[in-house]
């Protein structure tokens, strides 16, 4: 069963994940992109802190996977199947959730997708609306559908965004523009809505997501399993979901992943010319591969 109080340590080789199990306790979080990767590891740690879990994706038996997972440690699960660039599914998760548990205190948002080509290479320009429909416009409609239920419960958004949202990365013109939108938008929903925590998640590399697999390539079809390519800069799924855990019960603003990434969105502002030669370096390096 969940833990209800004091403190919840998992241990498993070298990562620990050490938080007061009061806080998720019997809350209700929404995550959306929850089949797979960072999204079902959301579901997996918040299901050891005793919360209700609203989950929604496009596959249904990755989706069932990993609620059934999630029941198996006790905790309550509804699951959607849906996808998130359509605002009826979006409405539709709100609904249900409402249904089933009566309030919504967490609205994770981490569905998206990315891409991987030069810009005068691309084929296919439907990649662009793609991209800002999910990336985008799949965010604004989940938060507008739970909004309403948030400020009653004066509840928190979790928006997984990017670090490619602060600054530009050869080869993702079309992520870091949807990235950027992401972010222009919730830095002026704070000022709306000052009952409703934001926090906006800034990672660099992950391990274990199917990012870079889905990723479209300059012909507008997924890269497959030729990009699956991770340096040892990426971080574990492990890592990043105790990060993002942590920034969620301090009420952060913001969390740029890993920590020594934290000073580039400053000198992005200050100085410019210095991240982008220190991006075009890491591309040049890692064979132009792609930043989370």
């Amino acid at each position: 069963m969940p833990l209800a109080m004091g403190r919840l340590r998992i241990e498993n080789g070298k990562d620990q994940l050490i938080l007061n199990g009061a806080m998720f306790c019997n809350k209700v979080a929404i995550i959306t992109g929850a089949s797979s990767g960072l999204g079902a590891t959301l579901a997996l740690e918040l299901a050891k802190q005793g919360a209700h879990l609203a989950l929604f994706a496009r596959r249904e038996g990755k989706l069932s996977e990993t609620a059934e997972q999630c029941r198996d440690l006790g905790a309550q699960v509804v699951t959607v199947v849906g996808d998130v660039t359509q605002v009826e599914d979006c409405e539709q998760l709100v609904e249900a959730t409402i249904a089933e548990f009566g309030c919504i205190d967490y609205l994770i948002a981490n569905a998206g997708i990315s891409m991987w080509a030069r810009f005068d290479e691309v084929e296919d320009l439907e990649v662009f609306r793609k991209l800002m429909e999910t990336n985008y416009l799949g965010l604004v409609y989940c938060i507008h559908a739970a909004l309403p239920h948030l400020k009653v419960s004066k509840g928190m958004i979790v928006a997984i965004a990017s670090l490619q949202g602060k600054f530009g990365v050869p080869l993702h013109t079309g992520y870091g523009a949807s990235k950027h939108a992401v972010l222009g938008f919730l830095n002026a929903l704070r000022l709306e809505v000052e009952d409703v925590h934001v926090l906006t998640v800034l990672p660099h590399w992950l391990q274990g997501t199917n990012l870079r697999r889905h990723a479209f390539g300059k012909d507008g079809e997924a890269l497959g399993d030729s990009s699956q390519r991770h340096n040892k800069e990426a971080l574990s799924l492990r890592s990043c979901c105790r990060a993002i855990l942590k920034a969620m019960r301090k009420q952060k603003r913001e969390l740029v992943l890993p920590w020594h990434h934290r000073a580039l969105p400053f000198l992005q502002v200050i100085h410019p010319k210095i991240v982008e030669w220190l991006v075009k370096r890491k591309m040049k390096d890692q064979g132009l591969g792609d930043m989370a």
